[in-house]
């Protein structure tokens, strides 16, 4: 059984019960967001061992959070089952202290808290506050899909939904800054894989012809406006876009090319196609579908680069436009997922953006 589905029929067969009962005039929200394989749909029989089970998020209004979260936790710990389904309702889990607050001595996995200490902590902003473009851009990308993905069991509290809405997904000209800083990393190496394989380093050609299927796909995610997971579900996410059955097999020929030649050849039609879904976004004037020479070497490119200052001199935000480098987001420069979630080195890249 999927996580998801186990845990709504736990909230709606055993908690919900349990609240009504001992609470019946509690305003909340039970929803399952935030860590973990299953409020993706990712997880199976192997997600089981370890940080996998009954568990979700039950939050409360700031007030009802200082009157009633001790004596919840106590109901909680007192009247659930040892089991449900087959599956314990208390069991340790082993995640950063980012993902989840203090659990003292609470025997159960059920997270009572309220909507703004968790995207506190969580995302590291006040939902309630505007969302400024230093913020937009520091989100681990991860984790804005882990908030809108999930589930919720129960919808007590109308700030809720509105809430999720406001991360649905980047605003506009975030999103044009973030497309031309991903074009021009594209950009940077695209030469490379013929010149390494020219002086004889297919090894090193084949490395950075793998950084570009990275970079093409992350692209692509772009372009059909989705948030990317972290590596581990990256490729799964990808297959799962709408663009994936004409991009995968040219991928996949990129990776078992013998040689530069070959694997330039691959990779150049992967670029031209997905120019195509680029310049179907009719988001700025469309640029050459053209794949030609380097110079006057014998290294295929993307002809025309003109796209990363179209993108640029669309951006209106005033925000945006003072920015004045092309890293894009910290998706787009930290490459470490553990320092993605690390909210407080989080914070201090957004000087960055200032």
């Amino acid at each position: 059984m999927k996580g998801l589905e186990l845990n709504q029929l736990f909230y709606k067969e055993i908690v919900a019960g349990i609240l009504k009962s001992n609470f019946p005039h509690l305003k909340y929200s039970a929803v399952l967001i935030g860590w973990g394989s299953e409020v993706l749909g990712y997880d199976d029989a192997q997600s089981a061992d370890h940080n996998w089970g009954l568990r979700f998020q039950l939050f409360l209004s700031e007030k009802d959070h200082v009157k009633y979260s001790d004596s919840i936790n106590k109901t909680l710990a007192g009247n659930l089952p040892e089991e449900f389904l087959g599956f314990p309702t208390t069991f340790e889990i082993h995640v950063n202290s980012d993902q989840r607050g203090e659990r003292k001595n609470i025997k159960h996995n059920i997270e009572v808290e309220t909507i703004e200490r968790f995207f506190s902590r969580y995302l590291g902003c006040n939902p309630h506050d505007k969302i400024k473009a230093a913020d937009w851009l520091t989100f681990s990308e991860h984790k804005l899909l882990t908030v809108m993905r999930g589930k919720v069991f129960y919808n007590g509290l109308s700030e809720l939904e509105s809430i999720r809405r406001k991360f649905t997904y980047y605003p506009h000209d975030v999103w044009l800054y973030i497309l031309a800083a991903q074009w021009t990393k594209i950009f940077e190496e695209q030469a490379f894989v013929g010149r390494c394989g020219q002086v004889g380093d297919e090894l090193g050609s084949a490395l950075i012809a793998v950084r570009q299927i990275k970079n093409l796909m992350r692209l692509c995610f772009l372009i059909e406006r989705k948030y990317a997971p972290y590596s581990k579900w990256f490729g799964t996410a990808f297959s799962r876009l709408d663009c994936a059955d004409k991009l995968e097999p040219l991928f996949e020929e990129v990776l078992q090319a013998k040689n530069w030649r070959e694997r330039q050849q691959a990779l150049g039609k992967a670029c031209a196609k997905i120019i195509q879904l680029f310049n179907d976004l009719n988001i700025v004037s469309p640029i050459s579908e053209e794949i030609a020479e380097y110079f006057s070497r014998p290294f295929l490119v993307i002809k025309d680069e003109s796209v990363v200052e179209k993108l640029l001199s669309a951006i209106k935000d005033g925000e945006i436009k003072n920015i004045k480098h092309k890293l894009g987001s910290v998706n787009q420069f930290v490459d470490s997922n553990a320092q993605l979630n690390d909210v407080s080195l989080i914070q201090k890249l957004k000087l960055l953006y200032r």
